[in-house]
């Protein structure tokens, strides 16, 4: 009886100590499936703890619609208050950013920061025309999302479609006086201080004094992830394994090609997991692969490099599928990568068009080198000079297999030798 109190005054004090601390989520970068990963992952620790408290520190230019939505559905769906704070001063949270500001059950901000220009960007880093009927089913859907959201917590839906339609922005002070925001804290235990006693619309009131402060940061592998979440990095990684295993290919013995390219390759892998790709594209970029190497072997004045040139530039642009996102493969790194590339092979197939151009020059070499013949020359067989076969012809004295032979005469591939007494 007695144990059965300790175990469960143990159970309890173990449960309000945890229904006792502040959470605290880092979300410093793009929003992608590896920032969704961790998010997600924190706000389900935070609730399987039964934490009083989840603060998100925002900090992000914007990123994927499906990561963000996973944030957004995550916040909506917690049990425990999530307050979102932009901050330190100096951060934003624009586009992406923008819908989980207005999706958080308290929206802070801190002197210096700003929010919104929430419109779609098309695949070239471009805001979309409105004339364009896709782009207005896009900023129609996001506008009805992002009011449903913001009337669902009670604020200004009006700026929020404006934030989407018009790409509108507002500083921390324009938020709070149009309803977009309730709190402006200049530093995260200002927003503490702020937060106690703070009786949210759902009737709970917030007690953050004295409350210990957990941070739940990223491991590793979010923020590789992360990092490989940026296109133009993993496009440089994708062609650089793929031209390192061709150089491996070529070359004899294992070498920096296979080393390096296989470890781009294999990032680059990691990194098209993340992103979201266009087999076409993907497909275009390989045929473009193809026809350079084969143009190396069978030079055609250059018809093949062509090809391959303009297969790997359509390849390249159509590869990642973002629209309605900032991120994006920047034209510069394609048109660096691809004509670093075709240079490359320029030069490896105009020596080898020099080399086919080049007239044959009879081999003199080979007269007095002795060797061992492989065969019984009667009167012909095969001979090893130098480590190599040739075709002979014997003079004088019959030869077997086996005997010592000197080279006395030479038309073209084909050896007159004598026995080497």
């Amino acid at each position: 009886m007695r144990r059965s109190v300790i175990v469960a005054v143990a159970v309890l004090m173990a449960f309000l100590s945890a229904a006792g601390e502040v959470v605290r989520l880092s979300l410093d970068g793009t929003v992608n499936p590896a920032t969704s990963s961790y998010v997600v992952r924190g706000l389900a620790e935070a609730n399987r703890v039964g934490a009083s408290l989840v603060v998100l520190v925002l900090d992000t230019p914007g990123g994927l619609d499906t990561a963000m939505k996973e944030i957004m559905e995550s916040i909506l769906a917690s049990e425990v208050p999530v307050a979102v704070w932009i901050g330190p001063p100096g951060a934003r949270a624009a586009s992406a950013g923008t819908f989980i500001l207005i999706s958080a059950d308290l929206a802070a901000m801190a002197r210096g920061t700003s929010t919104g220009a929430a419109h779609p960007v098309a695949i070239t880093g471009e805001s979309a025309t409105e004339d364009d009927p896709i782009v207005q089913k896009a900023v129609n859907d996001a506008v009805a999302r992002i009011r449903s959201v913001a009337e669902l917590r009670g604020r200004n839906a009006d700026w929020a479609e404006r934030a989407v339609r018009e790409s509108a922005t507002l500083t921390a002070t324009e938020a709070l006086d149009l309803g977009v925001i309730e709190l402006i804290a200049d530093s995260f235990s200002a927003l503490l201080a702020a937060l106690d006693g703070y009786a949210l619309p759902d009737g709970r009131v917030l007690h953050t004094t004295g409350l210990p402060v957990r941070e739940i940061g990223m491991t590793f592998k979010d923020r590789l992830f992360s990092y490989l979440a940026d296109p133009n990095l993993v496009y440089i990684l994708l062609m650089l394994g793929l031209y390192g295993l061709i150089y491996e290919f070529f070359t004899p013995g294992i070498g920096i090609g296979l080393v390096g390219g296989g470890i781009s390759l294999l990032l680059a892998l990691l990194g098209l997991q993340i992103l979201p790709i266009s087999f076409v594209g993907m497909g275009l970029i390989l045929f473009g692969v193809l026809l350079m190497v084969l143009d190396v072997f069978t030079p055609t004045d250059g018809i093949l490099t062509t090809g391959g040139v303009v297969s790997l530039l359509i390849g390249s642009f159509s590869l990642f599928e973002l629209e309605g996102t900032p991120l994006r493969l920047s034209w510069i790194t394609v048109a660096a990568t691809v004509g670093t590339v075709t240079l490359l092979f320029l030069f490896i197939a105009s020596k080898g068009l020099l080399a086919q151009r080049r007239r044959p020059r009879s081999l003199t070499t080979m007269v007095g080198l002795s060797g061992v013949a492989k065969d019984d020359l009667d009167p012909e067989g095969w001979v090893l000079v130098r480590g190599e076969y040739w075709r002979a012809r014997a003079e004088g004295d019959p030869v077997r297999q086996g005997d010592r032979v000197r080279v006395v005469a030479q038309e073209r591939s084909r050896l007159t030798v004598r026995r080497d007494e």
